[in-house]
């Protein structure tokens, strides 16, 4: 899913720059991406892929 339509940031590439860079809170995101500068909506949304997938990946960790 398209979170940044400026930009065309998906979901995917967001959760793959919290998993392999390591990518912690928007600042950080929008280091390694261009998205949230034109209009803004998707800000909102990145971050809570971003804190979503830190709680996932820990929650997955604690299993195995």
């Amino acid at each position: 899913m398209f979170v940044c339509m400026c930009y065309g940031v998906t979901d995917k590439t967001i959760r793959a720059a919290v998993q392999d860079q390591g990518v912690g809170n928007m600042r950080e995101l929008r280091a390694q991406l261009e998205l949230g500068s034109q209009c803004g909506k998707c800000i909102q949304m990145a971050q809570q892929i971003i804190d979503q997938t830190i709680v996932d990946d820990s929650l997955f960790k604690n299993v195995g």
